[in-house]
């Protein structure tokens, strides 16, 4: 009787978060992704697609630069865009147009509404965000771009990917410029961000992160990520279908980037992480949200009008 009891209030206490959450999102929830490069996209690729077509939220999306750093892995795309991509001179020219356009073509697979280039330089891989943020991206523009679509859209959530010290140095670095335009948003009108990472896996011990020692702003609320979306959620005909398929569909888009292309099939969970930017209110938002992901089912072809 007292495990009946038990489930019963459980399940009262879950309604209730979810119908608070239902309620703050009556529209849909609304989401500023902020990244570095066309594909970092990828990362959240199956949540922003249960936002956009089951939660009847919007994404759009803010990305510092175009991506031209990664002309080593075009060597399989010169082929398909008839270009050489692999020389730096030339892949530096052609490849600003190609991944814009690969990055509007898989957004338009998870319903990605509005795309901002700022097109600062992709200097090529590090790990260091030092660099860029102090000698080559004009970090005030960025940031006043991020608090100018805030105001104009007000979102729910801003979406950066988790810095991490493995992280490449320009994921890092888009994530801290998104941390302190939210940080100099008014409390009132402040979205919550938050760090998403994926992986395989969801024994927690194996995740902990409290933030950048050189970079106080990236501290977390908690070492461990708060929730996450697995991507392998079942729906369809005998259940036989999974959010994966959307994650490939969208990554088989980035072709001019052929190392992208081996993720297909990796990382099942996308985790969501709580800035210690936040407000208190901000890890039981998290979870609400992420419940709400786990409690809407595929609708299937909606008629757009």
């Amino acid at each position: 009787m007292m495990i009946n009891n038990n489930n019963q209030l459980f399940l009262s206490v879950l309604i209730n978060l979810v119908m608070v959450v239902s309620t703050a999102f009556s529209n849909g929830p609304k989401i500023l992704i902020v990244t570095a490069h066309p594909d970092d996209e990828t990362a959240f690729a199956a949540t922003i697609y249960k936002v956009t077509h089951e939660l009847d939220g919007i994404a759009d999306i803010l990305i510092v630069t175009n991506g031209e750093g990664g002309y080593k892995y075009s060597t399989l795309a010169e082929e398909v865009y008839h270009q050489e991509l692999t020389n730096e001179q030339s892949g530096r020219m052609a490849l600003p147009t190609i991944r814009k356009k690969e990055m509007m073509s898989g957004g338009a697979y998870i319903g990605l509404r509005d795309y901002h280039f700022m097109d600062e330089q992709d200097t090529g891989y590090t790990l260091y965000a030092d660099t860029v943020l102090n000698l080559v991206w004009d970090t005030s523009r960025v940031i006043a771009k991020i608090k100018d679509l805030q105001t104009k859209h007000a979102y729910d959530f801003v979406f950066t990917l988790l810095p991490t010290e493995s992280t490449h140095g320009h994921h890092k670095a888009a994530t801290i410029l998104a941390l302190r335009a939210v940080s100099s948003i008014p409390l009132e009108q402040r979205p919550i961000i938050i760090g998403c990472s994926v992986r395989d896996t969801s024994d927690q011990t194996l995740l902990s992160f409290n933030g950048l020692a050189s970079y106080p702003l990236t501290s977390m609320h908690q070492s461990k990520p708060i929730d996450y979306f697995n991507r392998l959620t079942s729906f369809g005909y005998q259940n036989k279908l999974n959010y994966s398929v959307i994650v490939n569909w969208l990554i088989a888009e980035h072709k001019s980037q052929g190392a992208m292309q081996l993720a297909m099939g990796k990382g099942h969970l996308e985790y969501f992480w709580n800035y210690a930017l936040n407000p208190d209110k901000a890890e039981q938002a998290i979870r609400g949200f992420a419940q709400l992901l786990r409690n809407t089912s595929f609708k299937g072809y909606r008629n757009e009008k």
